[in-house]
């Protein structure tokens, strides 16, 4: 072998190598197999030849649950909402920390609507948004529910009030109710 051929066989190589590296934000450079790299995808609406019913966007498998997610097991009604009162009960230690965390809780969530004192003499009817008055946390009534019960009603709404599970997190929702029944109920 020649001399000459082995700094030629570098240089080609180095050629090579520079030129299959000539990347810039457009250009992705060359792509030895770009079929395998860039599948074709399909828009969740269209059609899609691969399935039986032609549907891209395909049903969850019935009773399954996000991760980390633990379904709610009491439904929106009168039934749901007297097992939940009879059931849950709230299991964090109540402390002065935990209810200042559900004075802010309720004073973002709740507040506009039920009042800053709890009396359903919130800013949203005050100012004439919300026509419907508000339930009052404070009155004989709201006393007698028990923790299940104002847990159940943040949870899955009720009458009028939405259901506030998909804002809330259950373990602000147990810190707000904590904090009606310790400190709002308690005047």
């Amino acid at each position: 072998m020649s001399l000459r051929i082995i700094p030629l066989i570098f240089v080609s190589i180095g050629l090579f190598m520079i030129s299959g590296c000539d990347r810039t934000r457009m250009d992705k450079g060359f792509e030895y197999f770009p079929d395998m790299a860039h599948g074709p995808a399909y828009q969740t609406y269209s059609e899609n030849p691969a399935m039986e019913d032609g549907k891209t966007m395909r049903e969850p498998v019935a009773g399954t649950v996000p991760r980390h997610m633990i379904p709610y097991p009491y439904s929106a009604d009168f039934e749901g909402r007297e097992l939940a009162g009879a059931n849950l009960r709230n299991q964090h230690l109540i402390t002065e920390a935990l209810l200042e965390e559900g004075e802010s809780l309720y004073t973002i969530f709740c507040a506009n609507c039920h009042g800053i004192e709890g009396d359903g003499m919130g800013n949203l009817f005050t100012s004439g948004a919300y026509v419907i008055r508000p339930t009052s946390l404070i009155d004989a009534e709201a006393k007698a529910w028990s923790q299940g019960e104002i847990y159940h009603v943040i949870s899955t709404g009720w009458g009028v009030m939405g259901a506030h599970a998909s804002l809330i997190r259950p373990d602000d929702r147990w810190k707000i109710v904590a904090y009606v029944e310790e400190v709002l109920q308690a005047k």
